[in-house]
């Protein structure tokens, strides 16, 4: 069964947006920010000045919020052994090598549980509670249709192409704590890369370089690709609008593969998120695609019928879909029967930032639930 998110809880629950650059630290408490802004340089390079700032940050905004806390919860990048709250080494963050024991180090200086995941999973997780999966469940109920959705694949489109997988209310995280990570799916359109080189930030601008015949040094942030792929800034509209139609291409690919498994909602967050009009619609004609057999036939790449919610004819037309009763064979009993299987690809509700916090929040909760 779905599990509902916490509902008038007052736990407090510190998190952290952990960059490579910066540390953002907030508070929590049920679905609401109550303390946040305490924001602190990484000194990533430095690992004892990086940990330093890690309890510094911590400890001011616990003292805002008022000093009482029950958990850490927060993101942290990979590899990790993130059960045991065990960072490997890390790109970003080089002074992480060799295995730092960060949550258990945590939990000595704060005295609290510590949880620690990726930010993929946890955005998937803040999305299946209180963003996408939440919203089309309530228009299926406006509609009066029976169908209900309980799983959700959320990824993550920006520096990297990160993923989450949340079953029937659950965040999925797999034997190893390794589950959902859709950047090594094969690249479609370069077999020996994964499917990340080209579902990323430096795949939009890479493109964008080699179509519009610039240095790749020079090409712009893909926030002004877009605006270009729009008419609104000068620049090649057609390199930008490449740019955004070939990372549709690829995601599409790579999320067609991971959808297979599961059969679920998706949801799309990430800094390249607010360019979904741009590749929305490329990436779910790649989940409608087909695929070629030995004989010559072609046969649908997915067993279900994908449909953009972003687009308000293809939301109707899910949302609206509607079983139909068919009769028993030698009986005058009926039986309900839907003959077309769907998912819906949306961006997210919540903003990536806010899904993650509140995943972090709710996986927090729910941990120290079963503890008791």
């Amino acid at each position: 069964m779905t599990r509902t998110p916490p509902s008038g809880e007052q736990r407090i629950v510190l998190t952290l947006d952990a960059g490579g650059t910066s540390f953002r630290f907030s508070a929590i408490a049920g679905d609401r920010v109550i303390e946040q802004g305490v924001t602190l340089p990484s000194r990533g390079d430095d690992l004892a000045a990086c940990l330093s700032q890690i309890i510094e940050g911590f400890s001011r905004v616990r003292e805002a919020a008022g000093g009482a806390i029950a958990a850490l919860s927060f993101a942290f990048p990979g590899p990790a052994d993130y059960a045991d709250g065990v960072i490997g080494d890390l790109g970003n963050l080089p002074a992480f090598r060799g295995g730092v024991a960060l949550g258990p180090m945590l939990e000595d200086h704060f005295g609290v549980p510590v949880f620690i995941n990726n930010d993929g999973d946890l955005f998937a997780y803040g999305e299946a509670l209180y963003g996408l999966l939440p919203e089309i469940n309530g228009m299926l109920a406006a509609a009066a249709s029976p169908r209900r959705y309980r799983n959700l694949l959320g990824v993550t489109l920006g520096s990297g192409f990160g993923g989450g997988i949340v079953r029937d209310g659950e965040l999925f995280l797999g034997d190893n704590g390794a589950a959902g990570e859709i950047w090594l799916v094969r690249n479609k359109l370069d077999r020996g890369w994964p499917s990340e080189e080209g579902a990323a930030i430096r795949a939009v601008r890479s493109v964008y370089a080699r179509r519009a015949g610039i240095a790749a040094d020079d090409a712009p942030e893909p926030s002004v690709i877009a605006s270009i792929a729009r008419g609104e800034s000068p620049g090649d509209a057609a390199a930008a609008r490449e740019a955004f139609r070939l990372l549709g291409e690829v995601a599409g690919d790579a999320i067609a593969n991971a959808i297979t498994l599961l059969d679920g909602l998706i949801v799309v967050g990430g800094g390249l998120a607010g360019a979904g009009g741009l590749f929305l619609p490329e990436l779910v004609a790649e989940l409608n695609g087909t695929l070629a057999l030995v004989s010559g036939q072609e046969v649908p790449r997915l067993e279900l019928s994908a449909f953009n919610l972003e687009d308000d004819g293809e939301r109707r037309r899910f949302v609206s879909a509607r079983p139909r009763e068919i009769r028993v064979p030698g009986s005058d009993r009926t039986v309900t029967y839907d003959p077309e299987k769907r998912t819906g690809v949306g961006l997210s509700r919540l903003g990536t930032s806010r899904a993650i916090s509140l995943g972090a929040y709710a996986f927090a909760v729910r941990k120290l639930d079963e503890r008791r």
